[in-house]
């Protein structure tokens, strides 16, 4: 393994035995043992291999009993993988590997109360944990103060940990893992238990991270977090590595997979019909002096997109041709649901922007856009001084959709507002 890759997993598989049924007699025993299906193997993950470079956040996603959670905790050494293949003496194909290769030390935050003891404090489980994840009792002693500070726990740390909340947990797990300050941290999604403002916490410690060259893999269901902290990311399908690559081609697969059938054919439906506004408009355009022919929407990162999830960062790009001799043109576009019912609208000359003459296109950004989950369509419009005599108009422009898989739906409309109650 070169010193550029951190994990390697090559030709990994995990089987797990499940009992049929439960044996409480001694009549049953006996039974059973003449029997061959007292249990069936379930395999967890099967055939599966990667690698993850030094410095890499690497996300995996997946339902719930794709592997995930499995694969973790062997990277962690916690589960063993099967037994590799067995090769006759001299026959083992040159330079072939079965198992998993860790070039590093290791941090995992997993499962919740793994690596604690209940009956302990939480300042006692401090110093067990971080021995564990192999610090000396001087350097937990320098490091004490700093983990009970970030886990924001001072009044309850000579407490037993029984007696801790779930969110109390995980704050005192992912900071003991956090101050170990090892190569690889390793991140199931016990951050999901956490509080919203502890959670923003530990996002920004994933900063930090990457500042110092660290490698982070992490494992959740929240698909925004991977699109936005990870370099790649792997889904899983039933032990399977389904889908390896860039984060928010992953990410979009996952969520495309987590729609229903009419969501899906939606998205579907608007591919083919938004692929170029100019398509449908051809015979027109000549008798105008500026013609919207195309509009996009963009994340973050400038990928053009039609799905995104509340809260994401969003961009529309409007594209357009002009007659040279066309001055001070207005572009504007009107958000609506699926139902018609008005978002908001803005335009170039509300909010007093003046378009380059030589543009192509213009943008206009919104950051952590609050929509609800929902289908949305835009119309745009291109005007000159005045917004009722327009240049070009175009219908439901361009149609996308608003998608979060940890949504339960709790609120009703488009948008959901920052509130509080007191």
């Amino acid at each position: 393994m070169t010193k550029e890759i951190a994990i390697k997993v090559e030709n990994v598989s995990k089987t797990f035995r499940i009992p049929h049924e439960k044996i409480s007699t001694l009549r049953g025993a006996f039974v059973n043992a003449f029997h061959s299906n007292g249990y069936e193997e379930f395999k967890a993950l099967d055939d599966v291999s990667f690698e993850v470079k030094k410095g890499e956040f690497f996300g995996i996603i997946g339902r719930n009993g794709s592997g995930k959670s499995t694969l973790l905790k062997i990277l962690a050494g916690i589960y063993q993988p099967d037994t590799p293949v067995k090769y006759a003496k001299g026959s083992r194909p040159k330079g072939e590997f079965h198992g998993v290769k860790i070039n590093g030390r290791i941090s995992p935050f997993l499962e919740l109360g793994i690596g604690f003891n209940p009956e302990l404090s939480g300042r006692d489980n401090i110093y067990l944990n971080a021995t564990v994840l192999g610090l000396t009792h001087k350097q937990i002693d320098e490091k004490f103060d700093d983990i009970v500070e970030f886990s924001e726990l001072r009044r309850f740390i000579d407490q037993k940990v029984k007696n801790y909340s779930s969110g109390m947990q995980v704050r005192l797990a992912f900071s003991v893992a956090i101050h170990a300050n090892r190569d690889i941290l390793l991140m199931d999604e016990v951050l999901a238990v956490g509080d919203v403002n502890f959670q923003s916490k530990c996002l920004e410690e994933f900063n930090k991270y990457r500042d110092f060259g660290k490698t982070v893999v992490l494992v959740t269901h929240d698909i925004a977090t991977v699109q936005r902290y990870c370099d790649r990311a792997m889904l899983l399908r039933d032990g399977k590595i389904e889908m390896m690559g860039k984060s928010e081609d992953v990410g979009n697969k996952y969520i495309f997979q987590n729609m229903s059938d009419e969501e899906k054919r939606h998205i579907n439906e608007s591919a083919k019909k938004n692929k170029n506004i100019k398509n449908h408009k051809e015979k027109t355009a000549i008798e105008k002096n500026v013609e919207i022919t195309k509009v996009d929407f963009l994340d973050r990162s400038g990928n053009v997109k039609n799905v995104f999830q509340t809260g994401d960062d969003i961009s529309v790009r409007v594209y357009f041709k002009k007659n040279k001799k066309t001055e001070n043109i207005n572009i504007g576009i009107g958000l609506y649901k699926d139902d018609n019912s008005y978002i908001f609208g803005y335009n170039t000359q509300m909010d007093e922007y003046s378009i380059p003459p030589n543009a192509e296109y213009i943008d206009l950004s919104f950051d952590s856009i609050p929509l609800l989950k929902g289908n949305y369509f835009l119309n745009c419009i291109c005007f000159g001084k005045i917004e009722e005599k327009y240049y070009d108009f175009v219908e439901k422009a361009k149609k996308f959709q608003v998608f979060s898989v940890n949504e339960k739906n709790r609120y009703r409309g488009a948008i959901d507002v920052k509130h509080y109650w007191n």
